[in-house]
């Protein structure tokens, strides 16, 4: 490896301190800090952040009302001897910035390639914790396939182990509306792996659904995920030979009640039933969803 690739290794590894502003020197025609009229700024094309949570942006747009824009944005200049810039952190506080009525805003400027800016504005937002988990598999994910990086590489360039870099990538095996939940931050990302157990798509929505509906904790849902899987591979109860019809136990009837008990309550329901009398089984599986069972219950 070449000198010069292991000194730009190394300066991107630095993570945030890589976008501050280096000296600029005395007399010099390309200035590095300067206000900036807003509409000349654009946001970066493909740039790793594509959710923003509107009671955050509304919240940030009104303390620059307040306050004024504090933190200058980092952008690269559009094209050598352009007045257009791309935004390479601070999308945000730009999008803030615009509501808040303002017409110029503080810049940092660097000389990066499209490439570079791309991981810059990747390790400024894993650094700041601003990017949802789904928003870094797939920031990732395009590192990996579009800039040719290896996981181990990869791992080094934005500072984190080789196994997380492999759990983040992972997330991108879930489908798309359970991503969806993991977005709007009904879903974690422990949950998220949790789900990723499970033993097909029908089984990750029916727990996520319990999930979300019972705010059920991690744990919970792997133990859900465990049982799931069980059911997916244990033997087909064999059927009274010469004969399609279900073996006998519990009627149709009383299948579906358990069924639709389970649903509203969120839990395992086991319904025993003889000739029209007998019991309910609620499983529970902490004094907090016992909590959630009753008031459910109550209401």
């Amino acid at each position: 490896m070449s000198t010069d690739v292991k000194g730009q290794r190394r300066a991107l590894g630095r993570g945030l301190d890589a976008l501050l502003p280096g000296p600029v020197a005395s007399g010099s025609v390309e200035r590095s800090v300067f206000l900036c009229a807003i509409e000349k700024i654009v946001p970066q094309k493909g740039q790793p952040r594509q959710y923003f949570d509107e009671t955050e942006l509304e919240e940030l747009t009104a303390s620059i009302r307040e306050h004024g824009l504090i933190e200058p944005l980092v952008v690269r200049r559009g094209s050598p001897g352009s007045d257009r810039f791309e935004i390479i952190a601070g999308e945000r506080r730009w999008r803030a910035a615009q509501r808040a009525g303002l017409h110029d805003v503080v810049v940092v400027v660097k000389d990066v390639s499209p490439k570079e800016a791309f991981e810059l504005a990747l390790i400024e937002n894993v650094q700041r914790s601003d990017l949802n988990p789904i928003e870094v598999a797939e920031a990732l994910d395009r590192l990996l396939r579009e800039h040719g990086y290896t996981q181990e590489v990869l791992a080094e360039r934005v500072g984190k182990d080789r196994s997380t870099i492999t759990n983040v990538l992972r997330l991108l095996k879930l489908p798309t509306r359970i991503r969806s939940k993991v977005i709007s931050r009904e879903l974690s990302e422990g949950h998220a792996r949790a789900l990723l157990g499970a033993p097909d798509e029908k089984s990750m929505d029916d727990i996520a659904e319990r999930a979300i509906r019972g705010k059920l904790p991690v744990r919970k849902v792997e133990s859900l995920v465990r049982a799931a899987k069980e059911r997916a591979t244990a033997p087909a109860e064999e059927k009274p030979a010469g004969t399609d019809k279900p073996p006998a136990g519990k009627s149709a009837s009383v299948r579906d009640l358990e069924t639709r008990l389970t649903r509203r309550l969120g839990t395992k329901v086991e319904v025993r039933d003889q000739g029209g009398r007998g019991e309910l089984g609620i499983a529970y599986s902490s004094l907090d969803e016992l909590d959630r069972i009753l008031a459910l219950l109550d209401g």
